[in-house]
Order: structure tokens, then C-alpha cells, then sequence
């Protein structure tokens, strides 16, 4: 005869439930996406699908808290606020948002490598921009290189290599990287 007490049994109800650690952990992930929330700028933030206003409210209030344990409270609140929300859409805005950056970071390295290989190459040099932008004026470009060359013989600082650099970032925002 069974035990009524017997633990044995497979309770449904019980299974269905998240454990105490995976409800910790789930939290903590929420403030960590509330801290990533906190490190955007305004511009960005309105790029992020949150609906909550109280949520929105709780963000712009952690960002004046300057007292370390009130701003931990306060990404508490945050986490406890996310939590009736879907993290995903958030999620992916956030990675769009710093593969955006990563990829304007790696496209203005770029463009410091070619202002070096042009004034590494001299009035040569010039040829590596024309090629890559046939629009591009190629006096202009040949001045600034000079221009660089009399910097460096006289010992000046790199102004024309920062105007070449300028340069460069126009003609690629005016007509796009032609790699």
C-alpha cells in the first residue's frame, strides 16, 4: 500500500517550476541588461523598443544617482521592472547598436591605414585615393601630401595629415567605400 507521504511520485507542478538559483540568475541577467541600458546615450536609447514608462523613468533617474548604494538599489528596481517585459527585443537592439559602432570604429581605422600608405608613398600616394574614389580632387590631395612633407622637414605637428585624414572621411561619407 502507498504512503500518502511518498515523495517518489512525479509531481507536474513541481517540475515547472524554476529553481531559487535560475530565479537569482535570471534577475541578475536583467540588471546587467539595465546597467548596458544605462551606458547608452539619449539618441541611442531611443532606438531600444521599451514601452514602460516607469521603466524609462527608473533609467533616467539611475543616471543622476551618484551614490554607489542608491544606484545599486535603483538597477534593482530596474531588473524588477524588466521583468515584465521580453528582454529579447531589447537585447538585439543593443547588439545592433554596438555592431554599428564597432563597424564605424573599423572603418575609421581604415581610413587611418590609407592616409598613412598615401603619405608613406609620397605624391605617389595620391594614386591609392584616386583609385579608390575617382571623383576625389587630386590637387587637393597633392597639396596636403606636400603639405605633410614641409610639416615633417621643419618639425611642425601633423596638421595636413589631419586634414588629409578629414579629407578622406568626406569623400567616403560623400561616395561610400568603394572597396
Amino acid at each position: 500500500m502507498p504512503d500518502a507521504n511518498d515523495n517518489n511520485s512525479p509531481d507536474p507542478e513541481q517540475d515547472l517550476a524554476p529553481s531559487k538559483s535560475a530565479v537569482k540568475r535570471q534577475m541578475l541577467a536583467l540588471q546587467r541588461l539595465g546597467e548596458s541600458l544605462l551606458e547608452l546615450n539619449d539618441k541611442q536609447l531611443t532606438q531600444i523598443p521599451i514601452t514602460d514608462e516607469q521603466l524609462l523613468l527608473a533609467l533616467r533617474e539611475t543616471r543622476q544617482i551618484r551614490s554607489n548604494s542608491a544606484r545599486k538599489r535603483h538597477l534593482q528596481l530596474i531588473g524588477k521592472l524588466m521583468r515584465h517585459i521580453d528582454p529579447q527585443p531589447i537585447e538585439r537592439a543593443i547588439a545592433a547598436i554596438h555592431q554599428g559602432k564597432q563597424t564605424n570604429v573599423d572603418a575609421l581605422h581604415h581610413l587611418e591605414r590609407l592616409r598613412e600608405d598615401i603619405l608613406a608613398a609620397g605624391i605617389s600616394g595620391v594614386e591609392l585615393a584616386t583609385a579608390r574614389w575617382p571623383k576625389a580632387d587630386r590637387q587637393q590631395l597633392r597639396q596636403l601630401v606636400l603639405q605633410h612633407q614641409r610639416e615633417i622637414q621643419r618639425g611642425k605637428p601633423p596638421a595636413a595629415s589631419r586634414k588629409l585624414f578629414r579629407y578622406l572621411r568626406e569623400l567616403q561619407d560623400f561616395y561610400g567605400d568603394a572597396d
